[in-house]
């Protein structure tokens, strides 16, 4: 069983020990397109310094420690190469996601392969896995000022995702999770002054995470403490929305690790689970302001099996009374899911209008016109720079929008 084999003293795994398996994601860690993301962007480096590190740990509680320190140095270099601090390393531009991304897969990849002498158990691998997660992703350093030197400050939740449909085309980025590292730790200043700092968190794209409450056990913390919560991820060709409504659906779409999930969307006390959530973030000023190049639309469609039916249909001014939901604004996979689950928790803390909270879809991140084919594009081209930039740059216009109309804690 995974963990239990002999190893020799330098934690490799020793003669006849079988292999760790590498999950699906892991596994496209070896072709061609990552290994040059990784290399170009000197994050090529992080894996072997993380097993050095590893392979030196005597005891479990060492490991602990290597793998927190390891996971939370990969977040802050990522962030850091983001917003331009430290040393340029590669021709990669500052502000691409996909680096953490993969350097994060190459992490998990050692440690499932990593086969000390003194063998945790899988339950033990599974928790030094998952802290490498929490710690890589951000989840566990949404650092608010609360002194009371803070009074004034304004408070900003945001979250984005890891890149996906990667066999589709192994080169995508995804700009939630660009913006998220572009803004985490940022501060910014409303209409009237106030300033405001902002938090930022990546989440993966895997059903089981959030059936496992990654969601609630990182925003539960925050949310009383919060001014805004905004999750965001990639949605339509071209234009920014503002998801309305989430539906408590899983539509089945395959997730990073080609698995398929369909059915209600699981949470704690289902008996008390409604069907839809609703935004609260000023959605009728973001669409007003001048955020950015790309439109701005206010999604208010859902598609539901109305009360008493029994076939879905599409509703564009939202649900109605009774009615089961099967998508909600933002669709049936896991960006309305991370909306539905946070407005949720939103909801069930007591929070209600006094936190606004809600979901906003980004454009797709598109390649240049001439760079579109995956089998013979590039990792990068201007258009595709321009695009991530111009991103990044309105969701931090529309996050200001929306703090501007929030009130003060």
């Amino acid at each position: 069983m995974l963990g239990t084999a002999p190893a020799n003293a330098a934690g490799a795994p020793a003669a006849g020990a079988p292999a760790a398996v590498a999950t699906v994601e892991e596994q496209r860690l070896d072709r061609a397109v990552p290994q040059e993301i990784l290399r170009r962007s000197g994050f090529d480096s992080v894996a072997p310094r993380f097993t050095r590190a590893l392979r030196s740990a005597d005891s479990y509680a060492e490991a602990v420690r290597v793998v927190e320190r390891h996971g939370a140095g990969l977040w802050r270099s990522a962030v850091d190469r983001a917003q331009g601090r430290g040393p340029v390393r590669g021709d990669l531009s500052r502000g691409d996601d996909r680096p953490l991304y993969w350097a994060r897969l190459a992490m998990t990849r050692e440690l499932r392969r990593w086969q000390p002498a003194f063998g945790p158990t899988e339950a033990a691998r599974g928790r030094l896995l998952d802290r490498l997660e929490q710690t890589s992703r951000g989840q566990d350093s949404l650092d608010f000022p609360r002194a009371k030197g803070a009074k004034g400050v304004k408070r900003i939740v945001v979250t984005g995702f890891d890149p996906f449909t990667l066999d589709r085309d192994i080169r995508i980025g995804n700009p939630s999770g660009a913006t998220a590292l572009g803004l985490d730790g940022t501060w910014i200043r409303t209409a009237d002054g106030t300033p405001a700092r902002i938090e930022a968190a990546v989440f993966p794209v895997r059903w089981s995470d959030f059936a496992a409450g990654t969601v609630e056990r990182t925003l539960r913390p925050q949310l009383p403490h919060a001014d805004l919560v905004t999750t965001v991820s990639q949605g339509r060709v071209g234009r920014f929305d503002v998801e309305r409504t989430n539906g408590a659906w899983r539509g089945g779409f395959p997730d990073n690790e080609n698995l398929s999930r369909t059915g209600t969307v699981p949470v704690d006390d289902p008996a008390s689970q409604p069907q839809w959530t609703s935004t609260t973030l000023p959605y009728a000023a973001i669409v007003a302001a001048a955020t950015g190049r790309f439109p701005v639309y206010d999604n208010t469609s859902v598609t539901e099996i109305p009360a008493g039916a029994g076939e879905p249909v599409v509703r564009p001014d939202g649900p109605t009374p009774g009615s089961t939901a099967r998508a909600g604004g933002g669709g049936d996979y896991l960006s309305n899911e991370i909306a539905y689950r946070a407005t949720l928790l939103r909801d069930r803390l007591g929070l209600g209008t006094a936190l606004p909270g809600g979901h906003v879809h980004t454009p797709v991140l598109q390649f240049g016109s001439g760079n579109t084919d995956p089998a013979t594009g590039t990792v990068t081209d201007p258009e595709f720079e321009r695009n991530r930039q111009d991103i990044v740059a309105q969701v931090r216009a529309i996050v200001t929008t929306a703090a501007s109309a929030a009130p003060s804690s």
